[in-house]
C-alpha cells in the first residue's frame, strides 16, 4: 500500500505535542492513550490511527496531491517501535517507576520529533535495516 508521506509526518508533530506533555505532566494515562494511536497505527494500519485519520479528513483535502508516494510498511513498523517504546513507558508511570516512564518517553519523543520537524524517520530507518540484515 501507497501512502502519502506528509501524513506520517503530521501524526508524528501531534505524537511530539502529545509526548511532550506526558513529560511535562507525568501523566501515564496519556501516554496510555498514546500508546493505544501506536497500536491501531503498527497492527490496524495507518487509516485506522486517529492521527491518520484527521490527516485525510482535515489536512489532505486543502492539499494539493503528493509529489510522490510511500511504502506504508516502514511508518507501519516505526508505530510498532513507538508502541513499545509507550508500552514500557505506560507501565512504568502506572507502577510508579517514574524514572522508566520518563526514560521510554523522551527517547519516543526523541523519534517523533526528527521525524515531525525534519523529516527523518528512526522506525523507518530501522525497519530498512532488518530487512537488509533478513535478507543476508
Amino acid at each position: 500500500m501507497q501512502i502519502d508521506p506528509r501524513g506520517p509526518r503530521f501524526a508524528a508533530a501531534l505524537t511530539t505535542l502529545v509526548l511532550c506533555a506526558v513529560l511535562i505532566t507525568g501523566n501515564g494515562v496519556l501516554l496510555a492513550v498514546q500508546t493505544a494511536v501506536f497500536a491501531l497505527g503498527a497492527f490496524a494500519g495507518l487509516r485506522y490511527s486517529p492521527y491518520g485519520w484527521l490527516y485525510r479528513v482535515a489536512l489532505r483535502p486543502r492539499l494539493s496531491a503528493p509529489g510522490e508516494l510511500e511504502d506504508a510498511r516502514p511508518p507501519r513498523f516505526a508505530q510498532g517501535v513507538g508502541f513499545g517504546f509507550g508500552l514500557v513507558g505506560t507501565l512504568g508511570y502506572l507502577v510508579g517507576v517514574d524514572w522508566l516512564g520518563m526514560t521510554a518517553t523522551a527517547l519516543a519523543l526523541a523519534a517523533a520529533f526528527l521525524n515531525a520537524a525534519f523529516g527523518y524517520c528512526l522506525g523507518c530507518e530501522m525497519y530498512v535495516l532488518v530487512r537488509r540484515v533478513r535478507s543476508v
